[in-house]
Parts: structure tokens; sequence; C-alpha cells
């Protein structure tokens, strides 16, 4: 009996706990589903990879085989970060490719990251490789497999047009995830003096949680930077797809305003382009890249949406609050939290003081994503309702491409349903802590008209 369950099948990849939603059978069944919807693209090869967690092998030996077992030519990359398979898509004769990662989930998660044809694929289509498996019938074949080391091809390419001004001293907080396995080089290649923070790889990490979004997980990052002579720390998350930033004095440099830097350098070369962003950033970023001749682009959240939204306006750069940052601009348009970081290191090289500069980016009271936890399915059906129903006093516009985004005078109110768990994710920001209050006062009223039986996060 396969474990096989569709709510592993999520809204931009598929993910589960070992050994009660994932398991080889199920994984092979996947590379099953995912290599005949390659054939039908006329895809013949799929590069696949994983990241550090200790289920990584099984899984990525068994998706190697339901690829082969329709006629896939696997190229196996072995453990990298997860830009690094699409790395390889880019670069191996193939446009497609498998990552399997748990990325910042607990050491029992594991999943899958796909590239179809180029495309980061998600919604109807991850939906479509589930009822494929249901119903079981595959090509038959006999795929090739083979392994590939493109480490020294993806760091010589990503270093080949980026120069440092002058050396710099950095800390990297890898939080035992698999970037630890690659950013140290990186970064000494360029030129940085670099402290390691857990970059031994460790599917269990002891430390703390590889995920940058949080505070309580840069900590450590905070403390090595106060008692050494490092600069700047960088953080990365479980698959290296994302990056965080601490100043010298321990200010989180959240990615929104990470994004500014890089539009107002984005910009110099692609005048007048759109540059994207999540409905969590701050309310900073549009007039930022306004001022700077671009034209700012809010879209939904989530890391295939904002790669498909970039893919259909062209625009040179791209970000998200949670830390995916997109270059097209001198890179491929993919997530890459260790390209990211290497890009803000150019930028902060011609600094004499990076943190003085950093910690001068625009910013208000804001909280962090606050979650507010229910059933399955509940999420949605209370969005749709505020979306309908709720009104908000005072509020200048309402933007509903993504949950509710309440902008008003001064600051701004998110409600958004999480495409992956069943929360509602709510943000909010303010010019005073006075407004910041009176906001969440208004979010309060509405979702507790709409369900007066939930425990508010806030």
């Amino acid at each position: 009996m396969s474990l096989l369950s569709n709510s592993i099948f999520k809204a931009y990849d598929i993910r589960g706990i070992i050994g009660k939603t994932l398991d080889g059978k199920v994984a092979y069944q996947i590379g099953q589903a995912f290599g005949a919807a390659a054939l039908a693209k006329g895809q013949g090869k799929v590069v696949i990879g994983r990241d550090g967690r200790l289920s990584g092998p099984e899984l990525a030996a068994q998706l190697a085989k339901g690829l082969q077992s329709v006629g896939i030519d696997v190229i196996d990359l072995g453990m990298v970060a997860t830009p690094m398979v699409y790395f390889g898509t880019n670069v191996l004769e193939t446009q497609s490719g498998i990552m399997v990662t748990g990325s910042h989930n607990p050491p029992d998660y594991n999943g899958f990251k796909m590239v179809l044809a180029g495309e980061a694929i998600h919604g109807e289509t991850i939906q479509a490789l589930y009822h494929a498996i249901v119903k079981n019938e595959f090509p038959q074949g006999n795929g090739s497999y083979g392994t590939h080391d493109i480490k020294d091809a993806y760091i010589k390419r990503m270093l080949s047009d980026v120069k440092l001004a002058r050396p710099m001293k950095i800390a990297v907080d890898c939080g035992n995830g698999v970037a630890g396995a690659f950013a140290a080089e990186i970064y000494r290649a360029m030129g940085c003096e670099v402290t390691e923070l857990f970059c031994e790889v460790d599917g269990t990490f002891p430390n703390h949680h590889p995920d940058p979004a949080h505070p309580e997980n840069l900590q450590d990052l905070i403390r090595c930077l106060q008692d050494t002579d490092n600069e700047l720390g960088l953080a990365f998350d479980g698959d290296g797809d994302r990056l965080g930033l601490v100043t010298k004095n321990g200010q989180i440099i959240y990615p929104d305003r990470q994004l500014m830097l890089f539009a107002a350098d984005v910009l110099t070369r692609h005048p007048g382009r759109e540059i994207l962003y999540d409905v969590k950033c701050t309310r900073h970023l549009a007039p930022w890249i306004t001022e700077r001749g671009g034209q700012p682009l809010m879209w939904k959240t989530g890391h295939s949406l904002v790669k498909a939204k970039l893919r259909e306006t062209g625009a040179p750069l791209g970000g998200e609050m949670s830390g995916h940052i997109f270059f097209k601009d001198r890179w491929f348009g993919f997530d890459d939290g260790l390209y990211a970081g290497v890009r803000m290191l150019e930028l902060l090289a011609r600094e004499a003081d990076p943190s003085a500069l950093l910690n001068a980016l625009p910013q208000s009271v804001s909280t962090p994503e606050l979650q507010l936890q229910l059933q399955e399915g509940e999420n949605f059906a209370l969005i749709g309702k505020l979306q309908s129903d709720a009104r908000f006093e005072g509020a200048q516009e309402i933007i509903t491409i993504d949950g509710l985004r309440v902008e008003y005078a001064d600051g701004f109110g998110l409600a958004r349903s999480s495409n992956t768990t069943p929360v509602v994710v709510l943000r909010f920001e303010a010019e005073t802590a006075e407004a910041l209050a009176r906001i969440q006062g208004e979010f309060r009223k509405v979702i507790l008209a709409a369900r007066p039986d939930v425990a508010l996060p806030f």
C-alpha cells in the first residue's frame, strides 16, 4: 500500500513527512508522473539533486528510477543547493529538473521543487501529477542514469562578472543546511575573509532552524558580529535559495529592504523596467523604485508565481519578503540565495561602512509575519469572506491580488491565505507604533466579525 496522499501536492511544490506521507515509493511515482509530463513537452533529460536531509539519498534514488522507468535520461547532481539544480536546467541541455528538498521545514519533512520545460510548476500542473499517479498509465521506457558535478561551473559562472571593490570580512550562517557545502568557498573565491557558523551539512539541524526569515534563527550570527571584526553577516535557508542579512550592530535587513539596493543597481542597467515584489513587502519599496526610474509591480506571494510573472513581464529583478530574490539581470531569473549574497557583497564592498548604508534604508515600525492557525481549507474561506464583507475605515486602497492588503495614509495591513499550510498570514507596517496599533485594531475587528472563535496572533 502506497502512502500517496493528495495533501502533499502543494501550491508551489510537493512536501510531506517521511514515513507518514512521503517515502521511496511515492518518490518513484512522482518520478514516473514528472517524467511523463516532461516527455509530453519534448523533454528527454531531467536534472535532479538533493539537499542535506537524511531521507534525501533514498528519495533521490527512487525518483531517478521512476524517471528512468518512463524513458527519461537522468543527470544526478548529488547533494547541491536548490539553485544549482535550476542552474543545471539552464546549462545542461535540459530545461527540466527536480530538487529533493524540505527547504526550511523540520528534519522529518522532505519534498520536491520542480522545473518543467523551463517553468517552475505550480497549482494545477502539480495537481496533474497527482492525478497521473492515481491513473497509473505511464509509458514504458529505459532511461539512462549519470552523475555530474556542477559545482565548479556554477561558481565560475557566478563569479565571472563580479568584482569586489575591496576585500571584506563576513560571517556566514548556514544553519547546517546544504548551502554550507558551498557558501564559504564562493565568498572566499570573491576575496572575502569568511567566518563559518554551522556550515557542516547535518540533516538533523542541531543548532537552529535553517530559516533566516525568523529573527530567533539569526541570533548566533548577530552575536558573532558583536564579538568579532566581521563587518556583515549572511544567512541561508535549508536549501540555499533564500538570503538573510545582518548588519554589524545586529540589525536584520529583511529582503524587502535588500531589494531596494538591488533595484537601485539593476535600474542603472535597465532604466524604466518593472521591479517585481510580493504583497508582503514594505510600502517604502514602490516609491523607492519609482524615484529611481523603475516601475514597481506588486504581485502574489510564492516563488513559482513570481517566476511566472518575471517571465511574462521580462522584468530584470523580482523579490519576496520571504527571501527569494530573482535576478534576470546578469543571471538566469531563478531564486538563488548564494548568488544574491554575491550581488549584495559586490554593492557593499564599494562602501567604507556597509552597515551604515543598510541601516539607513527607509523603514517603518512593522511586525514580522504573524500566523493565524486554522483547520485545513478554513484559511481560504476566511479570506474569501473578508474580501466580500469586510469594511476598513480610513483605507486609501484595498489590493486583492493575493488576500487583502489594505493601504492607509500611514501604513498597511495584510491578511492572505498561505498556499502551503492552513494559516492566514498577517503583516502590519506603519509610521508610528500608534498607527500600527490602530491598523491592527481594524483587522482584529473584521476578522473577529467573520470568525469570533479564532485566537488572533496580535
